[in-house]
């Protein structure tokens, strides 16, 4: 990012391990951390201080939110705090970063895109399962070149291992969260409207439910979403099941099905199979083959740099990322409630 100024940012909120993704890729590009703020002493905070025991931690958010120098503000804050980090950000003249879900109720989404459109910040959620994955930078551009014809169908799985002694608080409260749906879910539906190339969707059915841990009832541990728009369609299943014996903490796969062939995903395993993450398969009529995609370039970090001085929305446009939040909070407010 040669030809931009240095880009500065700081930390508000550091409750959720992304945060350490989140500031790491910014400082791969060259971003300076001017400092970090949280509430308490958070869980992640350790974590944090031995990944960047350069970046000071400040005790008022007012000094990175007041300070002229820096551009970005990025948040890992917990989820239903993330709304209202942001307009803060935004209504000081910065551009802001938050980790999924970008808010928990349908009222807070109203008003962060009120005050992102009254300011005109950038506001931009960091779905990871898209822009963190170089399979699905790979993905992408196979399907853009037409390698498996027009896309009909995802289907986007995204276990997670629940670790559950290492969870705060927050974690099981659903106000706090904001149900499976909006949380987890926000990454496949961002896919699907990404490979379907759709600015919306309509939401067929949905259901949550809390099939395998009762003694936590706050906790939605599995949830489903059927969606469609025109001839493309999209399945997401999303739940906290995946045991303790698969080396990574989820088998996330995602598989686009288009009328000339169909591309897999497995993003974080092959189980039983190549090592490393990163995995994506191609079968179409001239054959089907394995690409390796752990050398492929993540472009959401340059990109969002361009636009924080460009003024432009390449990273990924608001109507996208709000139409994104919009359709996960209906999602989990319209569930079904499943009855174990």
């Amino acid at each position: 990012m040669n030809n931009y100024p240095k880009l500065r940012f700081g930390v508000i909120g550091i409750d959720h391990r992304h945060i350490y993704d989140q500031v790491a890729s910014l400082r791969v590009i060259g971003a300076e951390c001017a400092g970090y703020w949280t509430h308490d002493e958070v869980r992640t905070q350790e974590g944090f201080v031995e990944r960047f025991p350069d970046i000071p931690r400040v005790a008022d958010r007012r000094q990175l939110l007041e300070d002229e120098s820096i551009h970005l503000i990025i948040s890992a804050a917990i989820p239903c705090q993330r709304a209202d980090v942001a307009i803060d950000v935004m209504r000081h003249g910065k551009d802001v970063m938050v980790d999924k879900p970008g808010m928990t109720t349908l009222a807070q989404l109203d008003e962060v895109r009120r005050v992102q459109a009254e300011t005109g910040r950038i506001f931009t959620v960091n779905f990871t399962e898209r822009f963190e994955v170089r399979a699905v930078t790979v993905a992408t551009e196979l399907v853009r070149s037409g390698a498996i014809g027009r896309v009909l169908q995802t289907v986007g799985l995204g276990p997670h291992r629940l670790n559950r002694h290492l969870r705060p608080a927050w974690f099981f409260d659903h106000q706090a969260y904001g149900g499976i749906l909006a949380d987890i879910a926000s990454h496949q539906i961002d896919q699907f409207l990404h490979f379907a190339g759709v600015d919306d969707a309509t939401i067929v059915k949905s259901r949550v439910g809390n099939l395998g841990h009762p003694d936590d009832p706050g906790l939605e541990d599995f949830g489903e979403i059927l969606l469609a728009r025109g001839r493309a369609s999209g399945y997401i299943r999303v739940d906290w099941f995946t045991p303790d014996g698969l080396d990574a903490w989820g088998d996330g796969r995602l598989t686009i099905l288009g009328s000339e062939g169909y591309l897999e995903l497995r993003k974080y395993i092959d189980i039983c199979g190549r090592p490393g993450k990163d995995h994506l398969f191609l079968v179409n009529h001239e054959g089907s083959r394995y690409i390796d995609c752990s050398s492929a370039p993540l472009p959401y970090y340059t990109d969002l740099w361009r636009d924080i001085f460009e003024r432009t929305e390449t990273a990924m446009p608001h109507a996208h990322c709000f139409k994104v939040c919009e359709l996960a909070l209906k999602a989990q407010q319209q569930a079904e409630r499943i009855v174990p």
